[in-house]
């Protein structure tokens, strides 16, 4: 979770110095065959439509096929654990996000060490999270929802992606600071999530702007926004400080990552590439109107950036009373 300062200030810092290239990631041959793109969540989400985008594009600038690989479950951490496994040679790369800086404070234990083991590449971009609920709901607003929820207290479920998933935390957030119970129904994936909140066998989902086409076509309805301004794409719709939790704010983020062993010369050109990839029109033109801002971060911003994640979601999680998982 990031909030709108931060993450304009950040992305100010990093344009006057991310296009520099060293000069050693020009030279450098590489790819030389495919490479993996590891998704931890299933095909269809917001997370998988992105890797497809930029992939693609990056495709056609190494000359070597991407493959997108999806790998869901395990709260994203089987995902993790395949690219931290592989090859550190920059053929496969985990398509990561705010669950990097969340691992942590959600699990006892892990067999990885989401920080160390891994090389941050490139910041992707930010985005915030529609509050999704289904027709047969019988509610029209953020408020209205609120009261519904309290008024049948533990028997609505919240859908996520994935236990720690960004929409999950982002999810546990609004129960706390709404004062809601509710019981959390793990998907892998946005899509199969999507899936039961259709017909109404869960209750509310958090999704990214991907998924607004279920709204518009009249499958679900979408009661909220979590940035702190309307969204762009949406601006009918209220946010959910306006509109039932005051101060309520959730950005979240998307990033490549790969083996912390990976040649310092392999991130640089990944980086650049993927900078380049990002601000591509056919790129760009397709995640804007999806509600995602790119910005071009050098690897060691994005390890930064990361850090303070890491410690800002360990007090929230805290503070939510989440209990760390085996």
């Amino acid at each position: 979770m990031i909030t709108r300062r931060r993450f304009n200030a950040a992305a100010s810092a990093s344009l006057l110095v991310s296009s520099i290239a060293p000069e050693g990631a020009r030279a450098l041959v590489w790819p030389t065959n495919a490479v993996r793109i590891i998704v931890p969540f299933a095909a269809g989400g917001p997370t998988d439509v992105i890797a497809r985008i930029v992939g693609e594009r990056l495709s056609k600038n190494w000359g070597q096929q991407v493959l997108i690989e999806n790998r869901p479950g395990g709260g994203t951490n089987i995902a993790n654990e395949v690219v931290v496994r592989s090859e550190p040679d920059g053929h496969t790369v985990l398509m990561g996000g705010q669950s990097q800086a969340t691992t942590r404070g959600l699990y006892r234990s892990l067999s990885y060490d989401p920080i160390a083991d891994f090389a941050p590449v490139a910041f992707l971009c930010g985005y915030s999270f529609f509050m999704f609920v289904p027709n047969s709901l019988p509610v029209k607003s953020v408020g209205e929802f609120i009261a519904y929820t309290k008024a049948n207290k533990g028997k609505l479920i919240m859908a996520s992606p994935g236990t720690g998933s960004s929409p999950h935390l982002c999810g546990e957030l609004f129960k706390h600071m709404a004062g809601l119970e509710m019981v959390h129904a793990p998907y892998r994936g946005a899509a199969p999530a999507m899936n039961d909140l259709i017909p109404g066998r869960v209750h509310l989902l958090f999704s990214g702007g991907a998924t607004l086409e279920n709204a518009r076509s009249g499958q679900v309805q979408v009661l909220g926004y979590t940035g702190a301004n309307r969204s762009k794409i949406a601006p009918e719709v209220p946010t959910i400080a306006e509109d039932g939790v005051p101060g309520f704010e959730v950005i979240s983020w998307y990033g490549f990552f790969v083996p912390a062993k990976t040649p310092a010369e392999i991130v640089a050109k990944m980086n650049a590439d993927t900078i380049a990839a990002l601000a591509d029109p056919s790129v760009e033109g397709r995640l804007a109107p999806l509600g995602y801002e790119s910005r071009p971060d050098r690897p060691d911003q994005v390890g930064a950036f990361l850090k303070v994640e890491t410690e800002m979601w360990s007090r929230v999680i805290k503070e939510a009373g989440l209990t760390p998982l085996d």
